[in-house]
């Protein structure tokens, strides 16, 4: 991923977006970083988040920021409802300012999808993978959280599956972006959660030897005899799995446990943390 900086009245937006996104003349996305907004003390300064205990205007105002950057408005945003489901939402015109301006009518969304243009498409995180997608042939885009839950029920798979009967969308055709999240040496994991890991990917490795050594990579068995997960690896081979080629998946490779003075961590801040942003819309024509 590339680190982009804009100069803002009060300072210094920074964030990140994928390369391979940026080339696609149609879209627009990036994930927030912690620096760039209004917040203050543990919630410094891009706060997204207003369940975390920030006051509620400088969040509005952090949205203003990031709006100003994708060249939007804050009625332009729709915001998920996030409790680790795998359910997937058709966003419309009509959606427009949910959850920022106005109440949601929906619950239990962690994954959207669109071909409408104008709409940005909002999800919310601190150490769950974000999951980008757009379809350059349909001019249709998705974005999920997937966090364990999200990853062993395969919210990315899903997440594609819904554009293509809703749009028509080839997963073959899909250029996918897994940004940054905890790595697997920062996440130690109980040994119910390897297990159901394993049912739902290492069976895979007796199907196809092949695949062995790559699958058993996603858990790591350390001294403490706990699990260490990797959830990049794990989500890379769901979107394979779907259909997506290799070559138009990309890993940021950022930890953001590693990176906590650049991004918020739940794990590293013990839950004293603001909440990271993604986000991607369609332009509309001019």
């Amino acid at each position: 991923m590339k680190l982009n900086e804009i100069m803002m009245d009060h300072g210094n937006l920074k964030y990140l977006t994928f390369e391979e996104i940026d080339r696609i003349g149609f879209v627009s996305h990036l994930f927030s970083t912690r620096f760039g907004g209004v917040s203050k003390g543990i919630y410094e300064s891009m706060n997204l988040g207003f369940c975390r205990g920030d006051k509620d205007e400088n969040v509005m105002n952090n949205f203003g920021i990031i709006a100003k950057a994708l060249d939007s408005k804050l009625e332009d945003f729709v915001l998920t409802d996030q409790t680790h489901t795998t359910n997937i939402y058709k966003v419309t015109t009509k959606d427009k300012g949910k959850g920022l301006l106005v109440p949601r009518d929906y619950s239990d969304i962690d994954g959207f999808i669109t071909n409408e243009p104008g709409i940005v498409l909002s999800t919310f995180f601190a150490d769950c993978v974000p999951l980008f997608f757009v379809d350059p042939v349909h001019k249709a885009i998705g974005l999920s959280h997937s966090g364990w839950r999200g990853t062993v029920d395969k919210i990315g798979r899903k997440t594609v599956e819904a554009m293509k009967i809703e749009f028509g969308t080839n997963p073959q055709d899909v250029i996918a972006g897994i940004g940054p999240s905890i790595c697997r040496g920062c996440y130690e994991v109980s040994e119910d959660v390897a297990f159901l890991f394993e049912d739902a990917f290492l069976q895979k490795a007796a199907e196809n030897r092949n695949q062995c050594d790559t699958l058993q990579k996603i858990l790591y068995k350390n001294e403490n005899k706990k699990y260490q997960l990797d959830l990049w690896l794990a989500n890379k081979l769901i979107l394979e799995e779907v259909g997506v080629k290799e070559n138009n998946i990309s890993i940021s490779g950022i930890c953001t446990c590693c990176n906590h003075n650049l991004l918020f961590s739940h794990r590293k801040s013990l839950g004293k943390r603001g909440n990271l942003g993604a986000f991607i819309k369609l332009k509309i024509e001019k």
